[in-house]
């Protein structure tokens, strides 16, 4: 079965939020840093810290959400042509392909190591760092539970 695809560019920043605030790097980081802000919290209502201590946990998870949300998105989408061309995908029970001007890739089902649905995108890993991320709204229901149906079943 064929579809083509074409990405919109905020829909994609909207994915690619979703792809990175789910790494495990980057979720460490942010629990990191909310037990430090709760910690310095709890410190300060019982005046055993400055506010200064509390406000650079503040100011570091302020950061770090601007980082992760906005920049890191922009950038990935700035630097990657992928998302600039109209692909098409195919596949069948045994695996998948996706096929542009400038190149194509395939792929069976058992190469893909893990897989997650946001709301406007399936989320295919091949490895911790190799992803693609295939927008739902060019895929019918029966589509997208024969797409689900694969990745459950791998």
């Amino acid at each position: 079965m064929s579809i083509p695809i074409q990405f919109h560019k905020s829909q994609v920043i909207q994915g690619l939020r979703y792809h990175f605030i789910k790494q495990s790097e980057i979720k460490g980081l942010l629990l990191f840093v909310n037990v430090y802000a709760i910690i310095t919290a709890v410190l300060l209502f019982y005046k055993k810290i400055r506010p200064e201590l509390f406000l650079v946990g503040s100011l570091l998870w302020i950061v770090l959400m601007v980082f992760f949300w906005f920049l890191l998105p922009w950038l990935f989408y700035r630097k990657t042509n992928m998302f600039k061309q109209d692909w098409v995908f195919d596949f069948n029970s045994t695996g998948a392909s996706l096929n542009s001007e400038s190149g194509s890739a395939s792929w069976d089902w058992s190469e893909v190591t893990r897989f997650f649905e946001s709301p406007l995108f399936f989320h295919v890993y091949f490895a911790p760092k190799s992803f693609f991320i295939l927008p739902k709204a060019h895929f019918s229901f029966e589509d997208q539970q024969l797409i689900r149906g694969f990745f459950n079943k791998k």
